[in-house]
């Protein structure tokens, strides 16, 4: 399968015919290379509901079709934007798509829709992790999240294929707390995400896939626009 990096923590994922993509923010990112009418998919996943994550969901599956999958509270506020096809779920349960398996798992953040001229904040569910079973491949996105122990149950239950973690600090992990959870969810390659995108998450992701690698854990940086193979 093939996998595109642009930027934040928004993954494009094609496998089998099937093209998904997780936390479509890319208007207003900085290091996006790709605009949101180039962006041709048939799911939008969700993690939470802040506006770094979803981004451009709603134009994208208006414009392609494309099903938004997410939390039950935050899939529903999506629905209520006018997009037609959602798929509500919530922490610890999975579901079989056409593209595969995806379970929820939990996030230590927030979620909500910040409506700034108004100043009103808009309760959208919890945060979540995914669980991406594509083939005889796992993914797991951690989402926006801190450090927290069942990390390690995450990586005992499945065989972690790639693991995708925040390394920004501030609002996430920093890379020494994204250090230790890269052993814990004991994933096969890690790829570093949501850094650098603003001054206040700026890291050296280079500096973190090298202490990855003195831990004997595969890491990798890839940089926005940049397209890989797992």
């Amino acid at each position: 399968m093939q996998l595109t990096f642009h930027g934040q923590s928004c993954f494009e994922i094609h496998h089998e015919g099937s093209k998904l993509i997780i936390d479509p923010f890319l208007s207003g990112n900085p290091l996006a290379k790709a605009k949101p009418e180039e962006i041709e998919v048939d799911y939008i996943l969700l993690t939470h509901g802040h506006g770094d994550h979803v981004g451009d969901t709603v134009e994208i599956a208006k414009r392609t079709g494309a099903t938004v999958i997410g939390n039950n509270e935050l899939a529903t506020w999506i629905g209520f934007q006018g997009v037609e096809k959602v798929h509500p779920m919530h922490i610890g349960g999975s579901h079989t798509f056409p593209f595969g398996r995806m379970k929820l798992t939990q996030a230590f953040h927030g979620s909500a829709f910040i409506d700034e001229e108004k100043q009103e904040i808009t309760y959208l569910g919890m945060p979540t992790g995914i669980l991406l079973n594509l083939g005889d491949k796992t993914i797991y996105h951690a989402g926006d999240t801190g450090l927290f122990s069942d990390l390690k149950l995450i990586g005992a239950q499945n065989e972690i294929d790639l693991a995708l973690l925040p390394i920004g600090d501030n609002f996430t992990m920093g890379p020494e707390d994204a250090l230790l959870a890269a052993e814990w969810v004991q994933a096969k390659k890690v790829v570093p995400m949501h850094y650098n995108t603003f001054p206040l998450i700026e890291q050296d992701a280079d500096d973190f896939v090298r202490r990855l690698q003195e831990k004997n854990i595969d890491g990798r940086v890839v940089q926005p626009g940049q397209s890989f193979e797992l």
